[in-house]
């Protein structure tokens, strides 16, 4: 990147060379907490598109990536990794300035990235195929895996590297080519850390990364006749797009999208440990987390109390700088965040529903994108703040009777993300553990997670898995190969034995 006129300007990397868009088109990159723009991203046309592609294509086909041994691709991964947590510090301040994300989240974030790369970087050589019985006819039977070839990773601007390592490690572990498209809206960590994969070992071409809109940079890139899988995360709104896109090139395609976690929490529950849990699921990352808990269902025997205690809770938050150490919530990414988040919450509340606390921006801001903790009582799951994914700090809360009312109340979503329960009932716990249609629950705690257990969503939440041993299985085809052992001659083929 160059600086020019106080603003840094980044280029794309494709084909192992650093290059403008098409005619030097930019867009603007804008600092969440101070709404000053600090740098200037490609803005990819679909020519760029189509020249990423062919770099990743002619690296599959021709390049050594795919050729070379399993245990070789791993440890070109390991060194990779290693090198990746003295880039913490910087990688983790470009995303706090260009998302407004906790700077010491981002910073573990960025440092946390190594081990993912690490992981599959092991499992690149333990990518088994399979060797059925003979045939009657002494047929050796081979069932091997192979790379799919290039692959299109899409990762929204929250945790950019976190989830973009969920898609590039296991695909390059796999021999996978991969251009790789971050959020138009932020971009800027993952152009920081494009340099450091162009400064590795991989060959040029093996991870291309291109900006730019989602019209026409994201539309080029998911129809492109020569990409083969295509692994996204993002919004519904966005994927409904992209799934028709893949009707061109009949690519594979996986989608992490949206969600509107339920809690539940019981009346035998520990209130200031669910308390605390509440205000990790939906006050972390300030609410912008596809897994963040944003309904919370409250056993009408401890309604009161449980809630006393989270809008205690959100009260006490430190809202402000996200690179300063003392802040707890940061501003939302992005004005349009802040605008809809808004919206959504005056239409609840001229239907009914009531602010316990927050509702808007904090007390004394005067610029950012900042809204304050917020907690809304609701009567009824038809409030839009309850049916509406608001990707923000805003929680709401309604009561429950019954397990059956629970279930119910927690289902009654399109999205199946994730869930919370809090009970200190084990049999309770594994019954809604099993009933709640998400792809990921939690059980007295919230935000926990693990590169074994895999990630993804039920219903508008998308499908396909991230994470875990097998999610380097989804960037292989099986391939069967039959051999003849039997040292006879062929068989006549119009004689039938």
């Amino acid at each position: 990147m160059a600086i020019s006129e106080g603003r840094v300007q980044y280029q794309m990397l494709i084909g192992g060379r650093w290059r403008d868009a098409e005619g030097g088109r930019t867009l603007p990159s804008v600092n969440p907490a101070t709404e000053e723009t600090w740098a200037d991203i490609p803005d990819a046309s679909v020519a760029d598109v189509d020249t990423a592609v062919k770099a990743a294509h002619d690296a599959f086909e021709s390049g050594p990536w795919r050729r070379m041994s399993a245990a070789e691709r791993g440890r070109i991964l390991r060194r990779f990794a290693e090198r990746i947590p003295a880039a913490a510090e910087h990688l983790g301040r470009t995303e706090t300035i260009d998302t407004g994300k906790l700077f010491r989240e981002t910073r573990w974030q960025a440092g946390n990235v190594a081990q993912i790369y690490d992981f599959y970087g092991g499992l690149a050589d333990k990518l088994m195929g399979e060797i059925p019985p003979a045939g009657s006819d002494q047929t050796l039977q081979l069932v091997v895996r192979e790379p799919v070839g290039v692959v299109a990773a899409i990762v929204p601007w929250n945790s950019q590297l976190h989830l973009g390592a969920y898609k590039l490690a296991p695909a390059l572990a796999a021999g996978n080519t991969i251009v790789l498209k971050p959020s138009e809206e932020a971009s800027g960590a993952t152009l920081e850390f494009a340099k450091l994969l162009a400064e590795s070992d991989l060959p040029p071409g093996v991870v291309n990364v291109v900006t730019g809109g989602g019209v026409p940079c994201g539309q080029a890139l998911t129809s492109h006749p020569l990409v083969r899988r295509i692994s996204f995360t993002g919004g519904v709104h966005t994927a409904r797009k992209i799934i028709p896109n893949t009707a061109r090139n009949i690519a594979r395609l996986s989608l992490e999208l949206g969600g509107k976690s339920p809690l539940v929490v019981w009346e035998d529950a520990d209130l200031d440990g669910a308390a605390n849990g509440i205000t990790a699921a939906i006050f972390a990352a300030t609410g912008q987390s596809c897994a963040a808990g944003s309904r919370l269902l409250v056993h009408e025997k401890i309604y009161d109390d449980l809630v006393g205690r989270v809008l205690e809770r959100a009260g006490r938050i430190v809202v402000g700088d996200p690179m300063q150490p003392e802040t707890q919530m940061g501003p939302l990414a992005t004005r349009a965040q802040l605008e809809r988040i808004g919206a959504c919450l005056e239409q609840s509340i001229a239907s009914g529903a009531r602010v316990l606390t927050g509702g808007g921006k904090p007390a004394g801001v005067t610029r950012g994108y900042f809204f304050a903790p917020t907690v809304v009582a609701c009567d009824h799951q038809d409030f839009p703040v309850v049916q509406n994914e608001l990707f923000g700090p805003v929680l709401s809360v309604l009561r429950f009777k019954t397990e059956e009312e629970a279930i119910a109340l927690a289902n009654a979503s399109r999205y199946g993300f994730a869930g919370g329960v809090f009970t200190r009932d084990v049999a309770r716990a594994f019954r809604l553990a099993r009933a709640i249609r998400a792809g990921r629950i939690w059980v007295n705690t919230y935000r926990v997670t693990s590169m074994h257990v895999p990630f993804g969503g039920f219903k508008e939440s998308g499908y396909g898995r991230e994470s875990g041993v097998d999610a380097i299985r989804d960037f292989t085809e099986t391939k069967g190969i039959f051999i003849d052992t039997s040292g006879e001659p062929g068989a006549d083929p119009f004689v039938m034995r």
